[in-house]
């Protein structure tokens, strides 16, 4: 089990974290262009990316709620376990991702890494790019990535590579700013994501440990598709919003 109280907190920019014993609020105050504004909750920040604490089999199950819905939030947002690839812990460089979590974006995010799943929305999602497929399939990404532009070559050629970083994803379709309980149930040789109860995403691929847990709601946008290279931004709004998440449990 994990209680929000043993998490470590960070603001940045208009973002604040209002924390208590099993109930938490990450706002996310009017942000602009100009300043990167985090809230967040994680386990992970003075560790080494081998000493992230969490391995599969294990789950987690906590109850959240949003402030809007996908339709009306800015920037990005969710909860799950990750890798850290960006290398914000002082020590950690940057390397590739590895997360299996639930995942908010908006436009002009556009993470259209899975076939036939848009870009930005809210997600369950899993990647694992550090696996030796997509080691493999790396050099050929000059030639590859202009292919993927011609729709039958996408269609046909993107799901090796989707398979390669072991991307996975569903749509979830929900009030967003009502009380709902998510579920993450990530085993050695698959996952399965569910929303009260009701099964949204089940795959026979999962990201292997060890990952940290990490709770967020931010100001970012990345664009990253088979057929351009990435690009990130900050996003604007004009008002505030938040996440709320409440008894988070971890386990076996």
């Amino acid at each position: 089990m994990a209680r929000l109280t043993a998490l470590q907190s960070h603001g940045v920019g208009a973002g604040q974290t209002e924390l208590y014993a099993n109930h938490a609020r990450l706002s996310n105050g009017p942000t602009s262009l100009a300043h990167y504004t985090n809230a967040q909750l994680d386990d992970y920040q003075d560790l080494a990316r081998s000493q992230f604490p969490w391995r599969p089999p294990l789950t987690l199950t906590l109850r959240a709620r949003f402030s809007h819905n996908t339709a009306a939030l800015r920037g990005t947002a969710g909860f799950g376990f990750w890798n850290d690839p960006f290398g914000f812990g002082k020590l950690r460089r940057p390397t590739l991702p590895r997360a299996i979590w639930f995942f908010c974006s908006s436009p002009p995010s556009n993470m259209a890494l899975a076939l036939d799943v848009p870009g930005p929305g809210w997600k369950a999602a899993t990647m694992d790019a550090w696996r030796w497929p997509f080691l493999a399939l790396a050099p050929t990404a000059p030639i590859a990535m202009p292919l993927m532009r011609i729709p039958w070559l996408y269609r046909h050629l993107w799901p090796i590579g989707q398979r390669a970083i072991g991307v996975h994803e569903a749509q979830i379709a929900c009030d967003l700013t009502e009380w709902h309980t998510y579920r993450i149930e990530w085993g050695m040789r698959g996952a399965r994501f569910s929303v009260d109860g009701e099964s949204v995403l089940i795959c026979n691929q999962a990201p292997r440990g060890p990952l940290g847990l990490v709770i967020w709601k931010d100001n970012q946008a990345l664009a990253l598709t088979p057929w351009h290279l990435p690009h990130h931004q900050l996003v604007a709004c004009d008002n505030p919003q938040w996440l709320e998440i409440a008894d988070l449990i971890i386990g076996t």
